[in-house]
């Protein structure tokens, strides 16, 4: 038995912010929610991503000949305190697959550190060791192999082991459980979490007339291990895998009105508004001449243009953008809108106005055929 509930509006895609966008960092942006499902939303992937993602980390370091970490180390500008501190920097990155068997095991990186007095005379009488030169199995990719360990002053040859596990979160030294474990291994603190920072911003979005519908903004900041968007990809699918269990109550499925009512035709209105080219509306000769400049000719092209762009335009200052923002509020509408439920982009704008502007001509032409047929 199906149980008929009304119409949720939910997000069809979800739009990436291309300006903000780096290889750590990435602005994303869903709209419209039902109000308050932006924050349910939101709240829940912050949470899985800066709790539940998981990457690799060192947990134990040995140096030969170090039995312990409250020493210095001859020949070695920093003592072994601080060589553990920098160790605690690494970043590793490793995506553990079904198709390589075992590929969450933890793993004992070895690599015999040499410098000899040609590397001392080289750089000045100090070598500095980097992380990538202590990692360089190709089971892990290196995100920070310039990160210094240590300075060398004297010929040296050591060997250094490296512990390396997966994790989630923050696990201190004394929780790591090792086996095998020697007794001048060295455990350390480790951040597992791959996200150090995410925040979500919940804002009015425009659904027909009504204004109440919120808008989410969801901002990830990565060290490198994982990108933004895998980040988001693996805290949708723990959410998903965490709420199976709840679907042992459905004594009744669900099914959900999916008819617009009058959204075709508030769609049209929205519409015929964008299509409005700049001189239809009242603007200023100032402002709409800094438009023209620029090659904005309809109204679709302006609100696609986030407003700290706006700025950026030759002779346009903060007198024509308050005018250019009052006048689009008036015609409820305001800079920056995200069109993608109409197919357009700040790329295909021009495209797809044209291409409404065209469809609407044949249609009234259609119509005026018909009514001269009468």
């Amino acid at each position: 038995m199906s149980v008929k509930y009304g119409k949720f509006e939910m997000p069809q895609r979800i739009s990436v912010d291309q300006e903000s966008a780096e290889s750590h960092f990435a602005r994303y942006i869903a709209e419209p929610f039902e109000r308050g499902f932006g924050h349910t939303i939101g709240n829940a992937l912050r949470r899985m991503m800066l709790s539940s993602l998981e990457a690799p980390a060192i947990i134990s370091v040995r140096i030969e000949g170090i039995p312990h970490e409250y020493m210095a180390i001859e020949g070695i500008v920093e003592d072994m305190t601080n060589i553990i501190l920098n160790f605690k920097g690494a970043l590793l990155r490793k995506l553990p697959t079904d198709e390589v068997i075992n590929s969450r095991e933890t793993r004992i990186l070895t690599k015999i550190v040499e410098v000899t007095q040609d590397d001392l005379d080289r750089n000045q009488g100090q070598y500095t060791v980097t992380l990538g030169d202590v990692v360089q199995e190709g089971n892990f990719d290196v995100v920070n192999p310039s990160l210094r360990l240590f300075t060398v002053t004297k010929p040296m040859r050591r060997q250094v082991d490296l512990r390396i596990a997966f994790g989630r979160g923050y696990v201190p030294s004394e929780r790591h459980v090792v086996r095998d474990k020697t007794s001048d291994e060295i455990l350390i603190d480790s951040a597992f979490s791959p996200v150090r920072l995410v925040n979500y911003f919940v804002e009015n979005t425009r659904v027909g007339q009504d204004t109440d519908f919120d808008r989410l903004l969801i901002e990830v900041t990565t060290d490198g291990r994982i990108t933004p968007a895998e980040a988001l990809s693996f805290a949708v699918q723990i959410g998903l895998k965490h709420f199976e269990v709840f679907n042992q109550f459905n004594n009744y499925a669900l099914s959900f009105d999916e008819r617009g009512g009058d959204r075709d035709g508030d769609q049209d209105e929205l519409m015929d508004k964008l299509s409005l080219g700049i001189d239809e509306i009242e603007l200023s000769v100032r402002s709409a001449n800094c438009l023209t400049g620029a090659n904005i000719e309809t109204l679709a092209e302006l609100v696609c243009i986030p407003e700290r762009r706006m700025l950026e335009f030759r002779n346009f200052g903060k007198k024509s953008l308050n005018e250019i923002k009052a006048k689009l509020h008036e015609m409820s509408l305001h800079l920056g809108m995200d069109l993608g439920r109409f197919g357009i982009t700040p790329d295909n704008v021009k495209d797809k106005i044209k291409q409404y502007r065209d469809e609407k001509k044949k249609k009234k032409e259609l119509l005026k055929h018909h009514e001269d047929a009468k």
